[in-house]
């Protein structure tokens, strides 16, 4: 072993260190091999920051943007309230069904942008159905690995791996060469994550008391026991009134808190569009009870609360929030019919606490007093205004429902266009990869489904950072001669053995160097020793090359195994030691599974 090899080893023994107790930031770590690889003179400063040009990088950061566009236009949260529907109570269904989703679509998508994509709806499921983050996130990841054994395309070590196949003069992995083999393994991670999963706990609390919800804020005001629900009904004299027009004839005034009405393929809500025209089918809420004199071709549906609540059910378009009165509030003193909330700020009264109590259905006549709260809705641009208004109002903490904000809802369908221009450019190969992501993102950004400032934050950079610093490992090990010393121990050792037990150490070899780099990383170290291995033996080298690709796939045991399993790792509160207790018992069960199938389907000789 030569002094350049020993440094480059210590590096990486170092770095594995860092990672395992969490001290620096693994982000951090990434830097320092970064600054330290040049100044052992194994690598030039251009090969250590080779990875910033890489195209994968690229990918994954156009990705994490893709992301964001279908959280933001709640394509994502509504694909996670199907799975909330769908799943109902139970939550060996939601983990099922989630793990199948991920798993399917990461087979024709980079399984990076793929998990990016589902952190959100996994969080959103999570919220909705009461089952631990921390149980969903986990089994997210680990089917985002699985994808990459569904299809060539699907993770960048597949395509490494068949990369250098193609380079050493064999043939190529076709497009569903590592399907039969990836198909089996997702049906036993399902049945495995169903047992695991509790081994992973609950969910770690961050803090801070529990946030109110939409409903908890309509029953505290009252809300929820005097509005009505009324649908127009084709012979309605209503159609066609302006909103502010509305005349209801219940004897006093009768206020239309919200027009709920359907744009192309979806519902939209209205609350201060005074100008807005009152249709067939629009749905009003409204605070008085009307009888059915009154009512005309208004048909009576649904209550506020239930699953047709209007507010909950367009909370990412509608927001609601408490404003306190502070004691030097413009409106001290004022009722909230001489305030025009409406008109000042974007924003509809819909109850009143004075003095501690709920004012009831006489609330926009009292004299608010410092302290008292009022209960708004609006959009969430206009409450988050409020909160910068020299008129002296307190923004109380908003309801959880502002963690799922759709601020370009309206631009969901040009959201979806853009992904499956991307998987369909992505699976006809008619260009790169990187740029059918980027195309995706442009498209995004044309249709305003995302702009500028959101794009930028979307980006995970320590994710970045962690890939950049850790494939200069790989060209370091080569150069070094580490593959070469690997391969010669690894013949000397077990070569009498027999192909089985070869193919068997070279995925245990893989899994674990998978532990410290990742698996891209971890691929490209591998893919020529496998090779070079199944030369020597004179086997056919496919089922060789097959078995480093469905290792390098099954990077569950450290969270810098794989960019996919560094993106759950602070969602989901997550420990070094937390991917080792599930991954490495799961990594086993792959193990014989694949030495066993392999041979059968990819002949050694």
């Amino acid at each position: 072993m030569n002094v350049d090899l020993v440094i480059v080893v210590a590096l990486l023994i170092a770095s594995i260190a860092m990672f395992a107790i969490g001290r620096p930031r693994m982000d951090v770590v990434a830097v320092l091999m970064i600054v330290a690889l040049p100044l052992t003179g194994v690598l030039t400063v251009s090969e250590t920051l080779a990875g910033f040009a890489d195209p994968n990088v690229v990918l994954i950061a156009a990705l994490f943007v893709v992301g964001e566009g279908l959280s933001r236009t709640g394509v994502t949260y509504r694909l996670g309230d199907w799975l909330g529907r769908t799943a109902g109570a139970s939550e060996a269904r939601v983990i099922v069904l989630l793990m199948l989703c991920v798993a399917l679509l990461g087979a024709v998508m980079s399984s990076t942008g793929v998990v990016a994509i589902f952190i959100p709806v996994a969080l959103s499921v999570a919220a909705r159905t009461g089952v631990s983050k921390r149980q969903l996130l986990m089994p997210l990841s680990f089917a985002g690995l699985i994808s990459g054994t569904l299809t060539l395309i699907a993770t960048t070590p597949n395509l490494v791996i068949d990369a250098e196949l193609v380079r050493s003069g064999n043939e190529g992995f076709g497009f569903f060469s590592p399907t039969p083999f990836g198909l089996v393994i997702l049906a036993l991670a399902i049945g495995y994550i169903l047992i695991a999963r509790r081994w992973l706990g609950e969910d770690v609390d961050s803090g801070g008391g529990a946030r109110r919800t939409f409903d908890l804020l309509l029953s505290d005001y009252g809300v929820d026991a005097r509005t009505h629900r009324y649908r127009v009904g084709a012979a309605s004299p209503l159609i066609g009134c302006r909103l502010a027009d509305v005349d209801l004839g219940a004897g006093r005034p009768a206020r239309v808190l919200v027009l709920e009405q359907r744009r192309l393929v979806r519902r939209s809500v209205l609350t201060t569009a005074d100008d807005a025209r009152v249709r067939s089918g629009d749905v009003l809420v409204v605070d008085v009870a009307l009888d059915a004199a009154r009512r005309g071709a208004l048909e009576l549906t649904e209550g506020p609360r239930g699953d047709d609540n209007v507010f909950a059910k367009h909370a990412r378009q509608l927001g609601m929030a408490e404003v306190m009165i502070a004691p030097e509030s413009y409106a001290r003193g004022r009722s909230v019919v001489s305030l025009r909330f409406a008109q000042r700020y974007d924003l509809v009264v819909l109850g009143v606490r004075h003095k501690g109590t709920a004012a009831g259905a006489v609330f926009p006549s009292i004299r608010l007093a410092t302290g008292d709260t009022l209960l708004v809705t609006g959009g969430w641009n206009a409450i988050q205004r409020l909160r910068t208004s020299p008129d002296g109002y307190v923004l109380l903490d908003l309801p959880v429902e502002v963690d799922e904000v759709a601020p370009a809802a309206n631009q969901a369908p040009f959201a979806i266009a853009s992904v499956l221009l991307m998987v369909v450019l992505m699976v006809t190969g008619v260009v790169p990869n990187v740029i059918a992501a980027l195309i995706a993102c442009l498209l995004m950004g044309a249709f305003r489904c995302i702009d500028m400032p959101s794009a930028y934050r979307a980006i995970h950079w320590p994710t970045l950072l962690l890939i950049v610093g850790m494939l200069p490992f790989a060209l370091a090990l080569e150069r070094t001669g580490g593959v070469d010393l690997v391969v010669d121990g690894l013949l000397g050792a077990v070569g009498d053995a027999g192909p089985t037990v070869l193919l068997a150490v070279l995925f245990a070899l893989t899994a674990t160097i998978g532990l410290f780099v990742s698996n891209t990383a971890t691929a490209v170290l591998m893919a020529p020793i496998a090779i070079t291995t199944a030369t020597e033996l004179g086997a056919s080298p496919l089922p060789f090359a097959m078995i480093i690709a469905l290792a390098a796939s099954c990077a569950f045991m450290t969270p810098v195994s794989s960019p996919v399993n560094t993106l759950v790792v602070e969602p989901g509160r997550y420990r070094f030691g937390d991917f080792f207790r599930v991954g490495a018992p799961f990594t086993v069960i792959v193990l014989v599974v694949s030495v066993v199938l392999v041979p059968p389907v990819l002949p050694l000789y």
